[in-house]
């Protein structure tokens, strides 16, 4: 059902206000103009009610910088008023493309810049919304996220931080460790997986494409991700293989053990084409590994989809593996900063997550269950059985 159709039974938890901040600034626009268009389609007997004061609007934005001073140091500032708002805030910590000044040096914003100003512009809120919440789709330091000898536990203290500042509910997308809202067990913490939007992308530029035991096959890149392609596997009636990295436990290298060789624990895979899932890409070294290892053993064509692509080496390797043809297509979604070089990639393609993002928002200021958006089994199931009638 189109979201213009939805009939609500409840009234907003108030007047809905969205601030992106400058790092998700072209992502917050697009999830504006979704909400904009659907609540001036919809009509319901109520609109002219005080409940539903500021319903439709022009824009849902709300008008909020960090402006630095010349040695750095920043402040939040919200320029519209707040006070009974249902207050949705997103930041993409990964966004490096943006820089400030600091004594006539150049710095370019790391994840702890990013997530200060997150903290900044709740603070200047200062208790007048009516709930926060705060839509961070890379979760801000969720690869430090369990203690494994005398070290810090990052994402969980940024947990604690911001619910303690005030926010009531914490969305993020694909956690490398979904339990890490243990460190929160009072507060709503939700991680969606973009499992649908990928399926529906890959449907829509690949036309040839073939999802059925005969022609395809799921691939886990390390143990940690085997529950996601499990599940893929599953919605998508198909068989799925494993890697899992075999490492040097005697060295530490750049802060961790280095792999020895991926073990492939599977079927035979002999001219299948292979979907690699994985919730990111950083180097790109374990996904260049194991498309090589799928090669090797003579598989067909390799499609990538990974959540969060941050190319921290850059792409020169991708480059080279699809021109040496070990890649077909890489798939990475838009909850992270693009870079125009990746944008314009003959092999690449951009997963909207704008539209996803608006139904949670448009859905949750209602106070209405986003259950059904969490778990997209049926709308998997819908449009395969369209793509097979096709």
């Amino acid at each position: 059902m189109a979201p213009q159709e939805r009939i609500f039974n409840t009234i907003p938890v108030g007047t809905l206000g969205i601030i992106a901040l400058e790092s998700s600034r072209d992502l917050g626009y697009k999830v504006n103009d979704y909400i904009v268009d659907w609540r001036n389609e919809r009509d319901s007997e109520h609109k002219a009610t005080i409940a539903f004061a500021g319903y439709q609007r022009d824009s849902y934005l709300l008008d909020a910088a960090c402006p630095r001073f010349g040695s750095g140091e920043a402040k939040g500032v919200i320029k519209e008023s707040v006070r009974g708002s249902d207050l949705y805030l997103i930041v993409d910590v990964c966004n490096y493309s943006l820089t400030y000044t600091v004594c006539g040096q150049t710095n370019h914003m790391s994840p702890d810049d990013h997530y200060q100003d997150l903290k900044r512009v709740i603070a200047a809120v200062g208790g007048k919304a009516r709930r926060i919440t705060v839509i961070m789709p890379f979760l801000y330091e969720s690869r430090q996220h369990k203690r494994s000898s005398r070290e810090s536990l990052d994402c969980a203290l940024a947990l604690q931080e911001l619910t303690n500042m005030g926010v009531e509910s914490i969305i993020t997308f694909d956690a490398h460790d979904p339990r890490v809202q243990n460190a929160i067990p009072l507060k709503s913490f939700e991680t969606v997986q973009p499992t649908y939007q990928f399926i529906k992308a890959l449907l829509q530029n690949v036309p040839d494409i073939e999802m059925d035991a005969e022609h395809m096959m799921v691939i886990s890149p390390d143990e940690g991700g085997m529950g996601r392609a499990v599940y893929y596997a599953n919605v998508l009636g198909v068989d799925m293989g494993m890697f899992y990295k075999r490492r040097d436990y005697t060295k530490i290298i750049d802060g961790r053990n280095p792999i020895v060789a991926h073990e492939f624990l599977g079927t035979d895979i002999e001219g299948k084409d292979m979907l690699i899932i994985d919730d990111m890409i950083s180097s790109g070294e374990s996904i260049i590994d194991v498309a090589t290892e799928l090669k090797r053993r003579k598989a067909g064509r390799i499609f990538v989809a990974c959540t969060f692509g941050l190319f921290t080496n850059g792409l020169e390797k991708f480059d080279k593996a699809y021109e040496n043809g070990l890649i077909y297509r890489l798939m990475t979604t838009n909850l992270v900063y693009q870079s125009e070089e990746l944008l314009t990639k003959e092999y690449y393609i951009s997963v909207d997550m704008s539209k996803y993002i608006a139904l949670l928002i448009d859905t949750l200021n209602h106070d209405s269950s986003i259950s059904q958006y969490l778990n997209p089994t049926k709308r998997i199931q819908k449009i395969l059985e369209q793509y097979n009638k096709r």
